[in-house]
């Protein structure tokens, strides 16, 4: 078992913050953190495992672009990035359960395995696209492992039904 160098207590005051639904998922992924955060913040990584299509800009501040097909053209911010430990979007426009919330990863080396700390934080409430939401995420971050750890390709037409 890994211990995350990045708690989510360290980029949160959870304890202040108000009553939210928030999303979190631990799991390793048996790359190494550089290849792990390239495919969590890169337009050649993102779109194998979640969007459609991206535009990114991977700094502090940058501004993301994430296609997920006609009706969900949305955009994020780069609210966290520190290479290979930490990378997170804020959501800037977005369905409105998904306006203002925090997408995030913190990744831990371990020679050649990545222990993953996954957050999707600030939801309004848990309601049904929260609930969805919570299961589809589960889903996307297998994915993510099965593409970085043995070169799986999902059409995004089909990765919610593997």
């Amino acid at each position: 078992m890994y211990k995350f160098d990045y708690q989510y207590t360290d980029i949160y005051n959870l304890s202040n913050s108000p009553a939210m639904a928030d999303i979190y998922h631990n799991f390793t992924i048996n790359t190494p953190a550089d290849k792990v955060f390239e495919a969590i913040s890169r337009s050649e990584g993102l779109d194998k495992w979640w969007t459609k299509s991206s535009t990114v800009n991977p700094v502090k501040n940058g501004i993301y672009s994430l296609d997920f097909g006609p009706g969900y053209n949305w955009k994020a911010i780069v609210t966290e990035y520190l290479k290979d430990k930490l990378f997170e979007l804020k959501m800037s426009e977005a369905d409105a359960d998904w306006l203002g919330t925090k997408i995030g990863f913190s990744l831990t080396n371990n020679e050649s395995k990545t222990a993953v700390g996954f957050y999707h934080t600030g939801w309004p409430q848990e309601n049904e696209h929260y609930k969805i939401s919570s299961y589809c995420w589960a889903m996307y971050l297998r994915i993510l492992k099965r593409y970085l750890e043995y070169g799986e390709l999902v059409p995004y037409e089909k990765r919610l039904q593997v």
